[in-house]
């Protein structure tokens, strides 16, 4: 595990920052970097929370795609706002994110599709994702349907599969220290078009 670092967390761009600590994690993780944890909750305010992938991390905000049927995807549509936490152990460091939730364009989901590995593209129309299953076959006589389908074709985007952007209004940076006095940085805002505040936090 590496060592952690003495220096305190600085900066004054949390995308800037978040871009430098995504870099080093994909140097150390050993599985996924851009995995993240994303917690919902739904119209009654029962929190859900499960790993997705980062697919795209700019200004504009943090972006993950989905079966726009699944409980997730529901949740998002009942109550629009979100949180994500990147937890990186190797580097002994995380990130946590919460704000609004908008969907990417048709364009932006049609782009990122077209770069998915073929299986991955069936699966998005095989899987009735979060919805009940009676047994493996089941998946796999979908799986099989779908891949007969699209043979000798490119897959089409299914419509119910689309991605979500998470678009800041707080993000925390916290880095872990020597007996538990860890190191945190916080940049906040009160609505997208405004500036970013920052302050330190007690650990």
């Amino acid at each position: 595990m590496a060592e952690t670092d003495v220096e305190s967390i600085t900066g004054t761009d949390p995308f800037l920052l978040f871009g430098e600590w995504m870099k080093e994690a994909e140097k150390t993780e050993p599985n996924d970097a851009t995995a993240m944890a994303l917690a919902t909750a739904d119209a009654t305010g029962l929190p859900d929370v499960r790993m997705v992938l980062l697919k795209d991390a700019s200004p504009e905000g943090f972006v993950f795609y989905t079966n726009l049927e699944s409980a997730k995807g529901d949740e998002l549509a009942e109550n629009p706002q979100a949180a994500l936490c990147f937890h990186w152990k190797s580097l002994r460091r995380q990130i946590r994110v919460r704000g609004s939730i908008s969907r990417v364009t048709d364009a932006e989901a049609d782009a990122y599709f077209a770069t998915r590995a073929k299986d991955s593209q069936i699966g998005a129309w095989a899987s009735r994702q979060s919805r009940p299953l009676e047994g493996r076959f089941e998946l796999e006589k979908e799986v099989a349907r779908y891949a007969a389908k699209y043979a000798i074709k490119s897959v089409d985007r299914p419509a119910h599969w689309s991605g979500f952007r998470l678009t800041p209004v707080q993000i925390e940076f916290w880095k872990d220290r020597p007996f538990r006095l860890h190191d945190r940085l916080v940049f906040q805002r009160g609505a997208p078009d405004m500036p970013w505040q920052t302050s330190k936090l007690f650990p």
